[in-house]
């Protein structure tokens, strides 16, 4: 049976981790791929495996996310090629010191990443798919975009900015159908922890999920219609009541006088 061509994924972080295994498993489903990373040998590697193992027509696109004239190449992609259905904004780097251990420019840095780089290839990718009638945009947040003291505050804060961002998309492309996917990952066994200053050995082992399990839970969340995919929860109803909090709370964000709590004698 000729497998069904889902179109082309482009997956930014992808020359290892979870960025390498969300192309392995799109493979498999039937795109092509266009993948992003900064480490060549790595990207061409993997090219070759997918390609050997798939059939699939893997494109390698070296660049480093943090530069604008690499970002900019990547964006170009995206506007131009048409055969593009599904962005994955993998690409990030995470930090674990509290602020007064922190490198205020590494901050800076992961702020470029985490953030401008996702909102301006999302950018990028959007309109191509509103004016072909349809795509997917899956944004890799993680857990503490919801609880923030657990790592890093500005690593926290770039998560949120992906959760609210996804939320955003969410809601101005309901009618466009498009799909947007918000993953919250909890820790993961990558290469994530050692460059944010954690090895994963050093964590309990009760709390590290497999980046293949993860992976695989986050496509079967997209399968399933979830916006918001957080992968070890078994009982999807506290993420249901979460929203529904947050949801109950927005008619009284706004009102022309302050609450009858805040008025001085």
């Amino acid at each position: 049976m000729v497998q069904e061509h889902k179109g082309t994924a482009l997956i930014t972080g992808a020359s290892s981790g979870i960025g390498a295994i969300y192309a392995h498993r799109l493979a498999k489903q039937g795109y092509d791929l266009i993948i992003v990373a900064r480490n060549e040998e790595r990207l061409r590697a993997l090219a070759d495996r997918l390609t050997t193992e798939t059939g699939r027509t893997v494109e390698t696109l070296v660049a480093d996310l943090g530069r604008k004239v690499d970002l900019s190449r990547v964006e170009s992609v995206l506007k131009g090629d048409r055969s593009i259905t599904l962005l994955v904004n993998n690409a990030g780097f995470g930090g674990t010191a509290p602020l007064l251990a922190a490198d205020v420019d590494k901050m800076q840095e992961m702020i470029e990443l985490n953030v401008t780089a996702l909102m301006r290839l999302t950018y990028a990718a959007v309109p191509g798919f509103v004016s072909r009638g349809g795509g997917t945009v899956i944004n890799i947040a993680s857990i503490v975009a919801i609880a923030p003291e657990l790592l890093n505050g500005v690593y926290g804060g770039t998560k949120a900015f992906v959760l609210a961002f996804s939320q955003s998309l969410k809601h101005e492309l309901a009618e466009k159908n498009i799909r947007v996917q918000a993953v919250l990952p909890g820790a993961t066994a990558t290469e994530f922890w050692g460059v944010a200053g954690t090895p994963v050995e050093h964590l309990p082992g009760e709390i590290v999920m497999s980046a293949e399990d993860m992976v695989d839970a986050s496509l079967a969340g997209l399968e399933l219609g979830e916006f918001a995919t957080i992968p070890s929860l078994e009982d999807g109803s506290l993420l249901t009541a979460y929203e529904q909090a947050r949801r109950a709370l927005m008619p009284s964000l706004s009102r022309t006088a302050p609450a009858k709590r805040y008025k001085t004698a």
